[in-house]
């Protein structure tokens, strides 16, 4: 994300708080919905695998420890390895911060998604290289246009010389990261953006068949518009994957808002049977998303995400971020970017429930309450239960013949069904055991 992509979301959320000033109230963290509606969403009739599970982690060539909870893919986001960094001058490589990367990732056995997303000073064409926040070298005004690349060899050039000294170690590439924010807006039309595809997938396709292209990823409600122009103009072409980042402002049930219609662009465009990935998301700290409780909501929120995210099609979900300074406000991890928090052992936990399970269906009622049903390896029937904002109890069906229920803290006890206690953090009841 970096400082770059959160000031756009800051003056979002400073329109929305002046328009609830205003008396029209647009969002609040605790208050409940008012029946939100029905909705069944039509999960994929795959198991889910490993690598669904991403993670950011912008230090771990140096101070970040490997992070003790699971987790089967990588995206080198804020990672230091960005192409200023990688390529210093032209045609002069530093690869020392990239090769232990790799390295950590064969090591922990994850696979690596590289994305491109700013360009060097030495190869802007007319405007410097916006190289804002923490995790870029130097210092500049906040805003600042991301150069155009001034020739296109050298971005060729630049993705021949990676690609094929990490040839067979990094297999997923993304294009191009949010180019429908405002500093993008040069580099980032969908125009130059299918420019830059069309050669990055033909140079990395002739070095490695196999290598897997995502397009350039898109963020917030705009985002589905410039997607939607990007593919109309034969963007689909140059990509393997589509990408998108699905931040939301509010709770993670939003997020349906943004991938539902984001799939219908694609249906649109022919490209629907391609595999959308989530290749940024979290939540991002600000005056609003400060309000979510870090016991109560936020293990619950991450959980919902990643059981929504799945559930309405996406196949990979990469969290921003591990170590993120305190920028979150779901954090998984503490100020010394190592002691896990409660909403770091969420997600580890929401792994155990749906790693190799299926997840058969998804449905909201009138009163906001899901109920996603599995199956399981160790269980026919399985189902996760929540409610988006308020809690209450839940008659489960005697036909399901619940024998256990497991909490999110991964606290599994015997119970029968009945009136079961939901709130914003799942739980999971399962029916009679398989006898293998």
């Amino acid at each position: 994300m970096s400082f770059k992509s959160i000031m756009p979301k800051l003056l979002w959320f400073t329109g929305l708080a002046f328009a609830c000033l205003l008396g029209t109230s647009i969002f609040s963290v605790s208050a409940p919905s008012s029946s939100p509606g029905r909705l069944n969403l039509s999960p994929p009739a795959t198991p889910v695998p490993p690598e669904y599970f991403g993670l950011h982690i912008h230090r771990a060539f140096s101070t970040t420890p490997w992070p003790p909870v699971p987790f089967g893919s990588w995206r080198l986001w804020d990672a230091k390895v960005h192409w200023p960094q990688v390529e210093i001058e032209k045609n002069r490589y530093d690869w020392r911060i990239l090769d232990r990367e790799v390295d950590l990732a064969e090591k922990h056995h994850v696979d690596l998604l590289m994305t491109f997303g700013f360009t060097p000073d030495w190869a802007s064409a007319g405007h410097p290289a916006a190289t804002i926040g923490r995790l870029m070298p130097g210092k500049r005004a906040r805003g600042e246009i991301v150069g155009d690349i001034a020739d296109m060899e050298d971005w060729r050039n630049y993705i021949r010389t990676q690609a094929l000294r990490y040839k067979g170690r990094i297999l997923y590439y993304e294009i191009w990261n949010e180019p429908n924010l405002p500093e993008n807006r040069i580099i980032g039309t969908p125009e130059r953006m299918l420019a830059l595809a069309k050669e990055a997938y033909t140079t990395l396709k002739e070095v490695d068949p196999n290598i897997k292209v995502i397009a350039p990823s898109p963020v917030n409600a705009n985002g589905a518009d410039w997607l939607d122009r990007y593919l109309e103009i034969g963007g689909g072409q140059y990509a393997d994957i589509i990408g998108y980042h699905f931040y939301v402002r509010t709770r993670p049930e939003a997020m349906l808002k943004l991938i539902l219609p984001v799939k219908e662009v694609m249906r649109k465009h022919g490209q629907g049977d391609k595999p959308l990935w989530n290749t940024e998301s979290g939540w991002i700290r600000n005056p609003l998303t400060d309000q979510i409780d870090p016991v109560q909501q936020a293990p619950g929120w991450a959980a919902r995400a990643y059981v929504l995210n799945w559930a309405a099609g996406v196949q990979r979900f990469y969290w921003y971020a591990w170590d993120d300074d305190g920028g979150d406000s779901i954090p998984f991890t503490e100020e010394d970017e190592s002691t896990v928090t409660i909403s770091a052992h969420a997600y580890a936990e929401i792994q155990k429930w749906l790693i190799k399970s299926r997840i058969d269906s998804c449905e909201r009622d009138d009163a906001g309450t899901w109920v996603c049903k599995l199956t399981r390896e160790s269980s026919p029937s399985a189902w996760i239960l929540w409610n988006e904002d308020h809690n209450l109890k839940f008659d489960a069906p005697k036909a399901w013949q619940i024998q256990s229920c497991t909490k999110l803290s991964g606290d599994r006890s015997a119970c029968s069904g009945g009136a079961l206690d939901i709130g914003e953090i799942p739980i999971m009841v399962e029916g009679p055991p398989i006898h293998r």
